[in-house]
């Protein structure tokens, strides 16, 4: 099942997005490291989740990936355009897939909109808790890595075996690719979201998220503790929590195939 290549005017932005399947929608939400995109993000779960008899849209933010630039590179703006998404695609119901800065976006639409449905929530600093002073360093740390990251190959392939816990995995396509979409006015955009203001948390938020939701974590994420996937879990009203081995940052990846299946069958399973 094929992926169609689409764009949509979204708050004056030309938005690209993929789409791919019939039945009911999902949108999914990148998250925000350099290079990431809806085509290297979802790359390895597009068609296994349309098989799943879902109808799925993975849009690239602004300032990311075949999407323009904003004026405003704030991730309070970034949310703004999630939403105009949505209302630009006409859906009327729908669930949310977000993965590391994407699951905050995912978050907030499902807190702020009755049009949520489920919520899948993939490995998260951003949103989850921030636990013990060591994950609290650990994430820090993490954040730091990739504020100084600057475009080359080599420094791609550096964070990738970061990002990926299976180093087989970081082939020089993935490299290349996840390069081009860092580099050049992907990486000016880089640089202007490091100056916007930062987030509001919603950790005290959290308990009025009443949305059904999957949490995702590995177990091997180099940057975001696992006791926070646990906070996060114990923090929403109806949630379950897997916890992948052998698993980094990037569930979806690591492991696609488990990803994939839970994640349909969640997704999938009547109201």
């Amino acid at each position: 099942m094929a992926n169609e290549h689409r764009y949509v005017n979204v708050d004056g932005l030309r938005t690209f997005y993929l789409t791919a399947g019939l039945g009911h929608p999902v949108v999914l939400i990148h998250g925000g490291s350099p290079g990431a995109c809806s085509l290297v993000n979802w790359k390895l779960n597009m068609e296994p989740l349309a098989a799943s008899g879902l109808c799925l849209y993975a849009f690239d933010q602004a300032g990311f990936g075949h999407t323009d630039s904003p004026s405003d590179h704030s991730l309070e703006y970034r949310v703004a355009h999630a939403r105009a998404f949505v209302d630009a695609l006409g859906l009327e119901r729908f669930h949310l897939v977000g993965n590391s800065m994407g699951a905050y976006i995912a978050a907030r639409i499902a807190l702020e909109d009755p049009r949520a449905g489920r919520l899948v929530l993939v490995s998260s600093s951003t949103l989850a808790p921030p636990g013990s002073s060591e994950a609290v360093a650990l994430g820090k740390k993490h954040a730091r890595e990739l504020r100084e990251y600057t475009p080359t190959l080599e420094n791609m392939r550096a964070m990738t075996l970061k990002t990926l816990y299976k180093s087989d995995l970081v082939t020089e396509e993935l490299v290349a690719e996840r390069f081009r979409m860092s580099a050049g006015p992907h990486y000016e955009a880089n640089l202007k979201r490091r100056e916007a203001p930062s987030w509001k948390p919603m950790v005290d938020e959290l308990p009025k998220l009443r949305n059904r939701t999957l949490i995702l974590w590995g177990r091997n994420d180099r940057g975001t503790a696992l006791e926070r996937a646990v906070l996060l879990f114990e923090s929403l009203p109806d949630a379950e929590l897997h916890v992948f081995n052998q698993c980094g940052h990037w569930v979806q990846w690591d492991q696609a195939e488990r990803f994939n299946r839970i994640v349909g069958d969640f997704l999938s399973q009547p109201d």
